[in-house]
């Protein structure tokens, strides 16, 4: 089972032809039929997917061994969590963001391989009678059939015993490696492209005003007499506005409350700044790529050349609508506020994402509310 989306994608493709194969050659010789259902199951009270629920959807099929994959980070950002494996109930929760951003489908490969071993030979018992090494790392033995134990797959990566019920081990992320491998991962799910097709009245308004300076020769005076670090600040402090604009206009900046440690919350805020940054340089590429190509085609080199003075090249093209394009996307920023934050919320997040920022959202008004209520009854107390 696969949340929708990127998950379902991906898994399709590894489930095609590559997955099987790998699974004959290195869990068990036979014939593996992989199976992709694509299906959203509910988060628990916490905002997590419960691992016993999933294995209890496959009590009424034929499944052998049963793994979700989601988009939805597990764990924390002190310990980001890539399996959770239960081998009594044959079920693994897989998620995709710890993983990474490049070779998804190479990762996500090798940590299927992994937990299907695991489910399928049911070493989770072995470890949990064994002991624990140093904290509560699990004394994994390698399996014979498997090339590469987790631990020499160039990750920084460990397999240590679970304290949630039903869970035997997980796959946990180490270090500040697995902690960026997690964070490029969730940029990568948020598929931070899509920002620009959905923003439609920020880039009408972008356009629109760069258009503006493709017309005016007072833009282009401008643009020529600007030097080259100039040029550079003007586009980042653009950058940076319509960046900022998205992110407080929109209320996408979470602020800690509930149960969620701080440092988690340090971690979703940088991926939606980052989920950001790319979003919006992507459309400013897009959109200099136009304004360049309607220079050429509008302005007249023998114009360009008498309005600056000097003769004109494809260079002073380029610098025009750079200046154009900065211009832009100030006004793209402002075009934004009319597109509804629900849009924006669904060009910045992946569905799982946006789910967790509907419950942290309803949290926070609950928490509101509870503390106005509890101040209202103190100033009712005589």
């Amino acid at each position: 089972m696969v949340d929708p989306g990127l998950p379902s994608e991906v898994a399709a493709a590894l489930a095609v032809d590559r997955l099987p194969r790998l699974l004959h050659q290195h869990v068990a010789s036979g014939t593996w039929r992989v199976e992709v259902e694509a299906r959203t199951l509910p988060l628990d009270e916490n905002g997590v997917l419960p691992l016993l629920r999933l294995a209890g959807d496959r009590t009424e099929d034929n499944t052998d061994l049963l793994v979700y994959l989601t988009d939805l980070p597990r764990g924390s950002v002190v310990r980001p969590v890539l399996a959770d494996i239960s081998t009594r109930r044959r079920a693994a929760l897989v998620s995709l963001p710890a993983t990474g951003s490049f070779r998804l489908r190479r990762h996500l490969g090798q940590a299927l391989l992994h937990v299907a071993y695991r489910l399928h030979h049911g070493h989770g018992r072995n470890v949990a009678r064994s002991g624990a090494g140093k904290e509560g790392e699990a004394e994994v033995p390698r399996p014979q059939r498997l090339r590469r134990a987790p631990a020499t797959w160039g990750w920084p990566l460990k397999e240590v015993f679970s304290g949630e019920e039903g869970i035997d081990t997980s796959l946990v992320l180490t270090g500040w490696r697995g902690r960026t491998r997690l964070l490029c991962g969730m940029v990568r799910t948020n598929r931070p492209w899509r920002l620009v097709p959905h923003l439609a009245s920020a880039t009408a308004a972008a356009a629109a005003t760069a258009a503006f300076g493709i017309f005016y020769s007072s833009i282009w005076q401008m643009a020529d007499a600007l030097s080259v670090a100039r040029l550079v600040l003007i586009t980042v402090l653009s950058l940076a506005g319509m960046v900022s604009w998205l992110l407080f206009y929109n209320h996408l900046w979470d602020s800690p409350h509930g149960h969620r440690a701080p440092q988690d919350t340090v971690l979703y805020n940088a991926s939606t700044l980052i989920t950001l940054a790319l979003g919006v340089g992507c459309m400013y590429l897009l959109l200099y790529a136009l304004t360049l190509l309607a220079g050429l085609v509008v302005i007249d080199a023998g114009f360009l050349q008498s309005k600056l003075g000097h003769p004109a090249g494809l260079g002073d093209y380029a610098t025009l609508a750079w200046l154009a394009c900065s211009m832009g996307t100030v006004a793209g920023a402002l075009g934004s506020s009319l597109d509804s934050e629900t849009a924006v919320r669904q060009a910045t997040y992946s569905r799982r994402e946006q789910e967790r920022q509907a419950r942290n959202q309803a949290e926070a008004r609950a928490e509101e509310t509870h503390a106005l209520t509890h101040g209202a009854t103190k100033d009712d107390d005589p």
